[in-house]
């Protein structure tokens, strides 16, 4: 017999939160890795529990002590898994056969980003035949932000027993209802070294009052002011109010045509500003060089600021490289631009250095934006993708 009630909020709902531990792709286990100063895990327990849900079950492969005391600590059960290595598939089979509750929501463990609101816009759909409900953004399914019914529970744990480890094609045999979604950064998930560079940099541009987005190439000639160039009426056009700051080793010389400005400069003025009635500029003497990200700081009227440095970049930096020395691949680079299409580093998304509008989805990105697309339409191998990033 179907509801005839619909549901009216999370408390009517069990949450499964997906978190084998295998991470055979990023090649340690990825429920620990710290994004914005919090395990993967512990981050998205800490909003499931205060969502509201009914009670939240944590599936894993293999209990722990660690594992434990995350649990104890948002109020989660923990369910092991009957079958080791089948992936999301053990993990609702066993989550779906262990509440008495009519619905479950079943979310991946991988994604720093995700709002529990992608579950709330679902409540409204779980009615009539349907007996799972998921959200489709730009195209992709998302079978692990979805609701399913109770009574699905026996489709999982065939397919386990048929060794299929696939959860798309798991649920191939239920009755879907299949729910266009905005896409954006709340299905993001970290899958891969390359991922967590991008999860990384965009978790730390959402504690910045202003986001910073550094530009940087291990040698002069590599084009980071032509890149910037072809990057800022992206972003403009897009509706962002981009501020500048460039890294200069050779020292200022200002030539504003304000004469009186240089006479106060060189009787020894610390700071000068001129105004003007279209803006504004700020001479400052400083008795040491000023950081990069302190300058950023200084800029008002902005949403985000693109800094232009050899190599000396605030986290996170695109990279640019053409062959002239080694590449910047360090811990501050969330991505590599490249005109070498033969040489693929290992561990960092890498687009060819033409691929602009690769480069403004990168940033949006990066700068804490929801926009309406999704990045994994970039080659998504933990890896690289040709030009233009198609």
């Amino acid at each position: 017999m179907r509801e005839k009630v619909r549901l009216q909020s999370l408390a009517d709902v069990t949450l499964l939160v997906v978190a084998g531990g295998r991470s055979r792709r990023m090649g340690e286990d990825k429920r620990w890795l710290d994004v914005g100063g919090v395990p993967l895990l512990e981050g998205l327990l800490k909003k499931a529990a205060a969502a509201g849900f009914a009670e939240i079950f944590l599936c894993v492969e293999e209990r722990s002590e660690r594992l434990q005391d995350l649990a104890s600590r948002y109020g989660a059960r923990i369910l092991v898994d009957e079958t080791a290595g089948q992936g999301p598939v053990a993990g609702l089979s066993r989550g779906l056969a262990a509440s008495s509750h009519a619905w479950f929501f079943a979310v991946s463990a991988d994604m720093p980003f995700f709002s529990f609101d992608a579950a709330r816009e679902l409540l409204p759909k779980a009615k009539g035949a349907a007996r799972a409900v998921v959200p489709v953004a730009e195209g992709r399914c998302e079978p692990l932000a979805a609701l399913y019914h109770k009574e699905t529970a026996h489709v999982f744990s065939a397919a386990m027993a048929a060794g299929e480890r696939s959860l798309r094609r798991a649920a191939a045999a239920l009755p879907v209802l299949d729910v266009p979604v905005r896409a954006g950064a709340r299905f993001f998930n970290v899958n891969t070294p390359a991922a967590l560079r991008l999860a990384r940099g965009r978790a730390a541009n959402l504690v910045r009052r202003v986001p910073i987005v550094s530009i940087v190439a291990p040698a002069s000639g590599t084009g980071k002011t032509t890149f910037v160039e072809k990057l800022l009426p992206l972003l403009t056009s897009r509706g962002v109010r981009v501020g500048v700051v460039k890294s200069d080793a050779h020292g200022i010389v200002l030539n504003d045509g304000t004469k009186d400005s240089g006479r106060f400069r060189a009787a020894g003025a610390s700071s000068v500003a001129v105004v003007a009635p279209a803006g504004f500029w700020l001479y400052e003497r400083t008795q040491e060089k000023l950081s990069l990200e302190a300058a950023a700081t200084r800029m008002t009227g902005v949403d985000l600021v693109l800094i232009e440095t050899r190599s000396h970049g605030v986290f996170p930096a695109l990279s640019l490289w053409r062959e002239l020395e080694e590449p910047l691949l360090d811990e501050r680079v969330a991505a590599l631009f490249s005109s070498c299409h033969e040489r693929q580093a290992e561990g960092i998304l890498q687009l060819d250095l033409e691929a602009m509008e690769d480069a403004a989805h990168l940033v949006l990105f990066l700068m804490g934006r929801e926009e309406g697309f999704d990045l994994r339409r970039i080659a998504w191998d933990g890896g690289h993708s040709g030009k233009g990033g198609a």
